[in-house]
């Protein structure tokens, strides 16, 4: 059978939709040129933007994931509508979204660099501290992204990692004024589309959990930084410092959350976006109201990013992957992991499509 004929015959299943919800939920999928698709064998369905357009000016599933420029990668299109039916029938007070931090809401290039991460940019005014900090990155980062190493095992190596970094953070010294001048001389950025995508949320009255293996007080910083404001419905979920009475680094509060490791059992670990750096990191009071909420939006890097559900018993969740880096060898993993991938350091106006779906109502 031919590209033509094979491509005919997946169009009426892309056109169904789930028998568990009604058609009123979401506008039927529209009719594809068969010769929009890009096949890959057994690698499911490839769609770029450019490749994807809608016949007949009708909603349908890919309009609401994929935005002109980006690449994308859908492994089951009739899934995924589905869980946004099941999603948007719920309405948006049953919907929380879960946000990696570090080159998921950030950039991963910036100007053909990569770009720092939350510990990464941090200067802490020691040249030799920061020379050490920089050796323990060289020898662990390697082993982060490298695909072979088990998660268990890469776990273990991934908190030895953050609990030596943190050690010299205490060892060397670090004040509020490194963390603002850090950031200020950073070379990190958001995705387009991040204010945006927090915008309409805080709209909705959705909450956005962001975890982080990096540190929350840097996090907060950045924001205040580069999206020069703060949002009530954003909570970090990271590694929290505690400053003396002299503006120093003495400890770390609670216990380490690294790349692996994050996830809804460190809630007792989220804080508010605070006005000035240093505000108290005192426990949220409706952390408990998050868990009521059982329908999640996660957004992640790593495939370990899906993790950041576990101790949520959930009913839908839609995962989008942010594949960044080693394209070719990683996308078949991240294309059966995750709901949505994109790839390429893509912008984030996919996601905030994604989002005004879900956060729309039955009769919009």
């Amino acid at each position: 059978m031919g590209l033509f004929g094979i491509a005919m015959k997946l169009t009426p299943c892309l056109q169904s939709l789930s028998p568990v919800f009604s058609h009123e939920l979401l506008a039927p999928l529209p009719r594809f040129n068969p010769f929009q698709f890009i096949f890959r064998k057994n690698r499911g369905v490839c769609y770029r933007s450019s490749y994807c357009k809608n016949m007949n000016n009708e909603g349908d599933i890919m309009e609401h994931v994929v935005f002109d420029g980006a690449q994308v990668m859908v492994g089951n299109p009739h899934l995924l509508h589905s869980k946004i039916a099941s999603t948007r029938f719920d309405g948006p007070s049953k919907l929380q979204v879960i946000a990696d931090f570090d080159a998921t809401l950030t950039k991963y290039w910036i100007d053909g660099q990569r770009g720092h991460s939350s510990h990464g940019l941090l200067q802490q005014g020691n040249p030799e501290f920061d020379l050490k900090r920089q050796k323990l990155y060289d020898y662990y980062h390697p082993l982060e992204i490298n695909p072979t190493i088990p998660l268990d095992e890469k776990a273990k190596l991934m908190e030895e990692w953050w609990e030596k970094t943190h050690a010299l953070l205490i060892e060397g010294g670090l004040s509020y004024g490194a963390i603002k001048s850090s950031v200020a001389n950073s070379r990190i950025a958001f995705r387009e589309g991040v204010t945006e995508l927090f915008e309409l949320l805080e709209r909705s009255n959705v909450p956005v959990l962001i975890f982080s293996a990096g540190l929350a007080d840097i996090i907060e910083e950045v924001l205040r930084q580069k999206l020069h404001r703060s949002f009530k419905n954003v909570r970090i979920v990271s590694n929290r410092m505690v400053f003396d009475q002299n503006g120093d680094l003495v400890s770390f509060k609670g216990k380490t959350i690294h790349v692996l490791n994050k996830n809804e059992h460190a809630l007792d670990m989220a804080g508010p976006l605070h006005d000035q750096l240093g505000d108290a990191n005192g426990l949220t009071g409706d952390v408990s109201s998050v868990k009521s909420r059982t329908n999640v939006l996660l957004l992640g890097d790593h495939i370990g990013d899906l993790g950041m559900s576990d101790g949520l018993n959930y009913n839908t969740r839609i995962s989008v992957g942010f594949l960044n880096d080693n394209i070719e060898s990683s996308s078949d993993s991240y294309r059966s992991a995750f709901d949505v991938v994109y790839m390429n350091d893509a912008a984030m106006w996919g996601v905030v499509k994604l989002a005004s779906q879900l956060c729309s109502t039955l009769d919009d």
